[in-house]
C-alpha cells in the first residue's frame, strides 16, 4: 500500500497483500480483492530511549489504509495507508504536546506520515521483508518491515473476510531529520504494527 496513515493512523501494506495472496488457500482470495484497515484493531506503535532509563512507548490510533491482494499475481498486490501525526499517545499529555511540537514532530506543518510498499522477499509460508517508502516529516526514505501473516479468514466478530498482519521495524530518526536532544534521547526508534484489514464487498 502506500500505507498511509493519516487524521484519522506504521500502516502499516502491499507486503502484507502480497504475503496474504501467497498463503491464502484457493479460492479465499480473488485477484484486485481490497481490504480496508480496521483503525479499531490496529495499532501502530513506536519506542524510544530516554535519558538511557528506559523507553518511552507511544501509539498512532489514527490509522487508514487499504490492502489490494492479486492472488493471480501476487507481486501485483500493494498497500495504500496513512498516519494521523496529531493523534500519537505517549501516556502523558505534557509529553504528547512536546512530542507534537516543532522540535519533534511538528504536527502543525506535518499532519500525516505514509509509507508505500515497494517490494516484498518471502520467507517461508507465513513470512516477508516488505520494503517501502516512509513520509516523515517531509522527508521520503526506505524502511524495511518483518512481517507475519497471522490469520487470512472470516472475522467471528464482523462475519468479513479479514487478514492479520504483524509487523516490525527499527529506523534512526536523523534520516528523517529528527535530531532534537539525539546525545539523550535515542535515535534508533523501534517500530511494531498489528494490523487487521476487511475486505470490501463489492
Amino acid at each position: 500500500m502506500p500505507l498511509h496513515l493519516d487524521g484519522k493512523a506504521f500502516a502499516a501494506l502491499s507486503t502484507f497483500g502480497f504475503l496474504a495472496a501467497a498463503c491464502a488457500p484457493a479460492g479465499q482470495a480473488l485477484a484486485e480483492d481490497r481490504y480496508e484497515i480496521d483503525a479499531q484493531h490496529t495499532h501502530v506503535q513506536f519506542s524510544v530511549l530516554r535519558f538511557g532509563f528506559n523507553d518511552i512507548i507511544g501509539t498512532f490510533p489514527g490509522v487508514a489504509g487499504v490492502i489490494t491482494l492479486d492472488q493471480g499475481a501476487p507481486e501485483n498486490s500493494s498497500v495504500e495507508a496513512t498516519i494521523s501525526v496529531p493523534s500519537v499517545v505517549s501516556g502523558d499529555e505534557t509529553r504528547d504536546g512536546h512530542i507534537q511540537g516543532a522540535a519533534w514532530l511538528n504536527t502543525e506543518e506535518f499532519a500525516t506520515m505514509s509509507f508505500t510498499s515497494t517490494a516484498v522477499a518471502l520467507h517461508g509460508d507465513n513470512a516477508a521483508t516488505v520494503t517501502g517508502d516512509l513520509t516523515l516529516l517531509g522527508v521520503t526514505r526506505p524502511v524495511t518491515l518483518d512481517v507475519t501473516l497471522n490469520k487470512i479468514g472470516p472475522d467471528p466478530a464482523t462475519k468479513k473476510e479479514a487478514v492479520g498482519i504483524s509487523a516490525t521495524a527499527s529506523i534512526n530518526r536523523l534520516d528523517w531529520g529528527m535530531e532534537t536532544a539525539a546525545k539523550f534521547v535515542g535515535t534508533d526508534v523501534a517500530i511494531r504494527i498489528e494490523a487487521l484489514a476487511h475486505k470490501v464487498e463489492e
